[in-house]
This record gives structure tokens, C-alpha cells and sequence, in this order.
């Protein structure tokens, strides 16, 4: 169980570059880092708790190739049939410590961010912050906010 959460939006300038949205939500969970790594990187693991609670039963797939370079792709049907997938490449990789990875739907290829997940260890369990960066507006930062927060609660679920 989860035994603290908060949620952090805002901007991250870079040198040159205009500001773009980012949130970072930090969650302690229950569980070993490496068996949070594996939910993250086991595509059947992954699979089991990915997606919105609009996903079809049975539709979630996930493809996974965790190496720096590889590639990853999850993809659902929701339950009013709208088909979705989301996917992208592993840009840095630290075996149960750090997972980096470009984030872009199928259907806005243009809009790529970047997402990092942590993990470090807390007592008996984990210290997971999650860190989206670089999203096309704040329209796709708050609707990625929530759906972040409803994972990270399916995530919390399926590791008890």
C-alpha cells in the first residue's frame, strides 16, 4: 500500500528552449525495487496491471526489449471499442534502480516526451518517483497527471 503520494506539476526550462509542461509523482509502495523493475519491464507483468480502468479485458498487450536502445510498445481496446498504443525506446536503463524512455501514442507520434521512473528503496519497501517531461501542452500533462495517479494505484494493487 501506498503510504504517501504527491504530485508535482510544472514547467523545466531548458538552455534556448521554451518551457514545456512536466509533472513528477513521487509513491511509496510495499514492495522490493526489483519487483517493481520487473512490473515495468516483465511485458506479462506489465500487461496484468497496465491501462486505464476503460481497457477491455483482454485487450492490454505489451512488448517490451528493456536494453538502452530498445523498444517497448503497450496497446489496449477500450471499452467503447477506441483502439490505443503507446510506445517508445529505452534511453537509459539501471536494473532495478532506473528505467528512461521516450513516451509517444500511436495516434500523435509528434508529440514524443520523456519519461523516467526510479526507484529507490525505503525500508522494507520503495520509493517510486515517476517523471514525465516534455509534453506538448498543458492539456496532455494534466490528462497524462491522472492517468499516472489511476496506474500507479493499479500498479500498488497488483504488487499485494
Amino acid at each position: 500500500m501506498a503510504t504517501q503520494s504527491s504530485i508535482q506539476s510544472g514547467s523545466r526550462r531548458d538552455a534556448g528552449f521554451a518551457a514545456k509542461p512536466s509533472l513528477t509523482i513521487k509513491r511509496r509502495l510495499n514492495a522490493a525495487p526489483s519487483k517493481i523493475y520487473a512490473a515495468w519491464t516483465d511485458p506479462e507483468k506489465l500487461a496484468a496491471w497496465f491501462g486505464p480502468a476503460k481497457v477491455r479485458e483482454g485487450s492490454l498487450q505489451a512488448e517490451t526489449n528493456p536494453r538502452i536502445g530498445g523498444r517497448y510498445r503497450i496497446s489496449f481496446t477500450s471499452t467503447d471499442g477506441e483502439y490505443f498504443q503507446v510506445g517508445g525506446i529505452y534511453r537509459d536503463i539501471v536494473p532495478n534502480e532506473l528505467l528512461v524512455m521516450s513516451w509517444a501514442w500511436h495516434s500523435t507520434p509528434e508529440r514524443e516526451s520523456l519519461l523516467t521512473i526510479s526507484l529507490k528503496p525505503d525500508g522494507a519497501g520503495t520509493l517510486l518517483t515517476l517523471q514525465h517531461e516534455q509534453f506538448f501542452d498543458e492539456a496532455a500533462r494534466d490528462g497524462h497527471e491522472k492517468g499516472w495517479t489511476e496506474l500507479l494505484g493499479k500498479l500498488e494493487h497488483f504488487l499485494t
